[in-house]
């Protein structure tokens, strides 16, 4: 039976890998799901404290991803204008699937910059900065959902 776990929980774990690019699968939740399918063995691997701690991290992980394009923005010299036309951008675009995720917030925060009076050299320059938060937020998402990955296949 604890094979049946092992193999549920890995699959979790690809699902959430999955989700660190697709829009739809929060990556990072799917792949703690996974890790606490393994609690269900016969021998459960993990302590509380364990699972408390990647609560935690799969929070943040999510809070991050929604900050570090916003974050990429102004890091690039984008304005309140173009870090709100990020925001709106991402969710506006959030329903057409991948493509959307990058290109709503990209669109969004050149939108803003224009609006803001800025230069299209500047506006885009902004606009990369929400491409590079985006970048590193799924990044992140795939880097905490290996990790999630290697402690399953440790604890088989």
């Amino acid at each position: 039976m604890d094979w049946l776990w092992i193999i549920l929980g890995v699959v979790l774990v690809l699902a959430g890998i999955a989700g660190s690019f697709l829009p739809l699968l929060p990556g990072p939740p799917i792949a703690y799901i996974g890790l606490l399918m393994q609690q269900l063995k016969n021998d459960p691997p993990f302590t509380t404290k364990f699972l408390i701690i990647w609560a935690g991290i799969v929070i943040i992980t999510l809070l991050l991803d929604y900050l570090v394009p916003i974050w990429g923005t102004k890091r690039y010299g984008g304005s309140k204008y173009g870090i709100w036309g990020c925001t709106i951008g991402f969710i506006a675009a959030f329903w057409m699937g991948p493509a959307g995720i990058i290109l709503g917030p990209l669109l969004g925060a050149f939108i803003g910059e224009m609006l803001a009076g800025k230069t299209s050299r500047q506006s885009f320059r902004a606009a990369m900065g929400s491409l590079v938060g985006f970048l590193l937020g799924s990044f992140l998402k795939l880097l905490v959902c290996f990790f999630m990955l290697y402690y399953i296949i440790a604890a088989a």
